[in-house]
């Protein structure tokens, strides 16, 4: 996951490293569950990693 003011990116990689798709969300509270959502619809999630958690990212690290 990238870090932004106004928006996080992000990458679901397979086991193997492969892109299993990317999307954007808005850097809201109500963008943070769609996120949740949207990376759940691609299946289980098993380890998780965000850039820049001492900023913009912090919400997304507690």
């Amino acid at each position: 996951m990238d870090t932004h003011r106004d928006a996080h990116v992000a990458a679901v990689l397979s086991l193997v490293g492969a892109v299993i798709g990317t999307e954007e969300f808005p850097a809201t509270v109500a963008g943070c569950r769609e996120l949740l959502e949207w990376t759940r619809g691609l299946g289980t999630v098993r380890r998780a990693g965000a850039e820049g958690t001492g900023s913009f990212g912090a919400a997304l690290s507690g």
